[in-house]
C-alpha cells in the first residue's frame, strides 16, 4: 500500500484559504501554492513548472527578508534616502534650470531690443552720397542689398552669441529673382531662417506691435554640414525697412552652454544623492548592527538554555540600555537555572520516592497476597459477608498490583531507563492477540469488535510488548466506554508510517477533555466505575510508549458520538514521522456526514439527505490503504493535536430519542 503525500505548502495554503480571508485572497494563495495545477488540471505540468520557477528564486530571499530585521532597516532607509534625494533633485534641478532660463531671457531680451533699436535707426537714417558708413546708405542700393548688409553688421557683434534671421513681412517665402523689397529669408551662420523661427512666433510678430520670445530650435543648413540643431531662445519684432516697408527680424538665442550647465548639475546631484544613500546606508547598518547583535546573541543563548546549557551568559559591556538588557537577561538565566535545579532536584526525590516505595511495597504486598489467597480459597466456609470481604480483598490486592507496576512503569519513564526492543513486526498479530485478550470483557458488555484494514501485512520496527500494551489500553478502554456499540479497529500503512486507529461510538469526550485525557490519574467522569480495576495511569504510559517509539499518540472525540485514537509509528526506528495513513477525525463524525450530505444534495436534489441522528456502529468500508497523510506538525502530540466537537443540543435530544433513551 503507498499514497502520495501532499505538499506542505498546499496543505498550508488549504488552511489559509479555509480561514475566510476572502474569496481573491485565497484563489491567490491557492494559485501560488500550486494548488490549481494539480495531475489532471488542463496545462498543470507546464503551470506547475513555471510556479516552481518563479518560487524557487523568491522563497529564500522572503525568508531573508522575514528573519534579517537589519536587512528590512536598511531596505527602508535606502528606499526613504532615494525617494528624498529624487524629490530635493527634481526641486534643485527645477529651481536652476528656471533659474538660468530666467537670466537667458533677461539678457536675450535686453540684447535684441538694443539690436531693433539699431536696425530701426538705421532704417530711418537719411540718405548720404559717400562716407565710410556707404554701406548703409540709401543712395544707389535697394532694399534686398540693405537688408543682407544690416544682417551681416547685426550677427557679427553676437560673436557666435546669437545669430540673426530676417524674414519678409507675411509669409516669410523666398522672393523670385529681379523683385524689390524685402521679402526674402535672410540669416547669418548658415541658418536655415524658415526652420529655426516657429510658425507661431511669426504669427505673432505679424498680427501684433512689440517684441515676441519663445523657446524653438536652431537649424542649419547644408553649407554648415552636419551640425546638429541647437536649443535656443527666439525674440522677434515687426520692423520697417529704409522704404518703409514692414520686415521681420529675429534674434536667436543658442542655450547650449545653459544645456551644458544643467547637465552638470544634474551629473553633480545623482552623484552626490549615490553618495548619500549609499553613506545613509552604511550609516544605518553600522547603527542596527550595533542594536541587533546583542540581540541576536541573546536570542543563540536562549535557544541554548533551551536546549539545556543553562550556564551560558551574555556578555555585557557599558552602562548603556543594551547593557542593562544583557544583564537582566543573565539574571533571569540565572534565576531561571536556580529554579530549574530545584526542580530537578525535587523531581529526582518524587521519582526515588515512587521507585523505593514501589519497590518496598512488593515485599509485604507478597506477604499479604499469599495471605489473601489463603482466606480467599477458604470463602466457602465463611459467612455470606467475610466471604464477600475475602473476595474483595483478592480485587484490590490485584488492583494495588497493577497499580504498583504502572508506578514502577512511570518512574523508569520519569528517569529516562526505559528501552526499547525493536523488532519488524506485524501489527496484525499485535491486533489479534490484544483482541483476544479483550473478547471476553466485550462479551459481557455486549461489544462487537471489528478489523478493518488487515488484508496486508502492516509491518513495523516496533517493541511487541509495549505496542501491545498501548493497543490494550486502547481497545479494554473503548469496550468500557463504547456502551455496549461496536468498537472498529482500523490498519493503514502508507510511505513511512504505519497506524492503527480503535474508533468506539459510546459516550465520546467534551471540548475540553482530549487535552487531558493522556494526564495520570485523570478521570471523564470521576463517578463511573472501573470493571476492570484501572489505575488511572494507562493511557499515560501509553503515550509514554509512543514517544519512546517516536510515534504519536492522539484522540479524537464529539459528546454522543464516540471516540477515536490513533496510534502512528514509523516504519523504521530511526524515520521521523511526517504524517499518518488515518485521518484522526473519522469519515462518519458528524461534521464529515453534514458535509459529505451537503455535497451529495448539490449533486442531486431528488436523493434524500441522511438522517444527522444515525450513528451505525460500523463505518462503510473506505479506502484506508489510499489515504493521504496529513503533515505533520507540532500539534501532533498527545493532547494538543486532539479535536473535540461540540453537539448541538437539539440534536442530542434527537439521538438520544433514536436511541430510546
Amino acid at each position: 500500500m503507498s499514497a502520495t503525500r501532499p505538499d506542505p505548502a498546499e496543505v498550508q495554503s488549504g488552511t489559509s484559504a479555509a480561514s475566510g480571508r476572502g474569496r481573491g485572497g485565497s484563489r491567490w494563495r491557492s494559485l501560488w501554492a500550486g494548488r490549481p495545477f494539480r495531475a489532471g488540471t488542463p496545462g498543470s505540468p507546464v503551470l506547475r513548472l513555471f510556479v516552481r520557477l518563479v518560487r524557487r528564486p523568491l522563497v529564500p530571499a522572503v525568508r531573508l527578508w522575514r528573519r534579517n530585521i537589519q536587512l528590512r532597516v536598511v531596505a527602508a532607509t535606502l528606499l526613504i534616502s532615494l525617494a528624498v534625494v529624487l524629490a530635493l533633485g527634481v526641486v534643485v534641478i527645477a529651481q536652476v534650470s528656471r533659474g538660468l532660463l530666467e537670466a537667458k531671457e533677461q539678457a536675450a531680451q535686453s540684447q535684441a531690443a538694443g539690436g531693433f533699436a539699431v536696425a530701426q535707426e538705421k532704417a530711418n537714417a537719411p540718405a548720404t552720397v559717400d562716407g565710410p558708413d556707404a554701406t548703409d546708405n540709401k543712395v544707389g542700393r535697394d532694399a534686398s542689398t540693405w537688408m543682407n548688409s544690416l544682417v551681416k553688421q547685426l550677427a557679427s557683434g553676437g560673436q557666435t552669441a546669437f545669430e540673426v534671421v530676417a524674414l519678409g513681412a507675411g509669409t516669410g517665402e523666398q522672393t523670385l529673382p529681379g523683385t524689390q523689397g524685402v521679402k526674402g529669408a535672410r540669416a547669418s551662420g548658415n541658418v536655415d531662417p524658415t526652420a529655426s523661427v516657429p510658425v507661431k512666433l511669426r504669427r505673432a510678430v505679424n498680427h501684433a506691435t512689440g517684441a515676441f520670445k519663445t523657446f524653438s530650435e536652431i537649424r542649419y543648413t547644408a553649407g554648415a554640414g552636419d551640425k546638429a540643431p541647437e536649443p535656443a531662445l527666439v525674440v522677434g519684432k515687426r520692423l520697417t525697412d529704409i522704404n518703409g516697408d514692414p520686415y521681420d527680424l529675429y534674434y536667436l538665442f543658442p542655450l547650449t552652454q545653459e544645456e551644458e550647465s544643467l547637465n552638470l548639475i544634474k551629473v553633480t546631484i545623482v552623484t552626490a544623492g549615490l553618495f548619500v544613500v549609499v553613506l545613509l546606508c552604511g550609516i544605518a547598518w553600522l547603527v542596527v548592527r550595533q542594536v541587533v547583535t546583542p540581540v541576536r546573541m541573546a536570542a543563540g543563548i536562549a535557544e541554548r538554555l533551551s536546549a539545556g546549557r543553562l550556564q551560558e551568559r551574555m556578555k555585557v559591556t557599558g552602562e548603556d540600555d543594551i547593557a542593562r538588557l544583557g544583564e537582566a537577561f543573565n539574571k533571569m538565566a540565572q534565576n531561571l537555572q536556580l529554579k530549574i535545579q530545584q526542580l530537578e532536584e525535587l523531581s529526582r526525590m518524587q521519582r526515588r520516592f515512587v521507585s523505593d516505595v514501589s519497590h518496598e511495597l512488593r515485599t509485604p504486598l507478597t506477604t499479604v497476597r499469599m495471605a489473601a489467597d489463603v482466606i480467599h480459597d477458604a470463602r466457602v466456609d465463611f459467612d455470606p459477608i467475610t466471604a464477600r470481604s475475602a473476595e474483595l480483598l483478592a480485587g484490590q490486592l490485584d488492583r494495588f498490583e497493577s497499580l504498583l507496576s504502572d508506578l514502577l512503569e512511570i518512574s523508569r519513564f520519569d528517569a529516562g531507563a526505559a528501552a526499547l526492543e525493536a523488532e519488524p513486526i506485524d501489527l496484525r498479530d499485535v491486533v489479534r492477540r490484544v483482541i483476544d485478550g479483550a473478547e471476553p470483557l466485550a462479551e459481557h458488555k455486549g461489544t462487537r469488535i471489528r478489523v478493518l484494514g488487515d488484508t496486508q501485512p502492516v509491518i513495523a520496527e516496533a517493541d511487541s510488548r509495549r505496542v501491545e500494551r498501548v493497543l490494550r489500553n486502547l481497545v479494554v478502554n473503548a469496550v468500557e466506554h463504547g456502551e455496549g456499540r461496536d468498537v472498529v479497529v482500523r490498519l493503514a500503512s502508507a510511505g513511512g508510517a504505519v497506524a492503527v486507529a480503535v474508533r468506539d461510538y459510546g459516550v465520546g469526550l467534551k471540548p475540553g477533555e482530549a487535552t487531558r485525557v493522556f494526564n495520570r490519574f485523570w478521570r471523564a467522569d470521576p463517578a463511573r466505575a472501573r470493571t476492570t480495576g484501572g489505575t488511572g495511569l494507562g493511557l499515560s504510559i501509553a503515550v509514554e510508549d509512543a514517544r519512546l517509539h517516536g510515534g504519536w499518540l492522539q484522540a479524537w472525540g464529539e459528546p454522543g458520538g464516540g471516540s477515536q485514537f490513533r496510534l502512528t509509528l514509523p516504519r523504521t526506528a530511526d524515520e521521523p514521522l511526517r504524517g499518518s495513513p488515518i485521518p484522526l477525525e473519522p469519515e462518519d463524525s458528524r461534521a464529515n456526514r453534514a458535509r459529505a450530505a451537503a455535497e451529495a444534495a448539490g449533486r442531486s436534489a431528488d436523493r434524500p439527505a441522511p438522517d444527522p441522528g444515525d450513528r451505525s456502529p460500523i463505518p462503510p468500508r473506505s479506502p484506508v490503504t489510499g489515504a493521504l497523510p496529513v503533515p505533520a506538525d507540532p500539534t501532533a502530540l498527545p493532547g494538543n493535536g486532539a479535536r473535540v466537537v461540540a453537539r448541538p443540543a437539539d440534536q442530542a435530544q434527537q439521538e438520544d430519542r433514536a436511541d430510546g433513551r
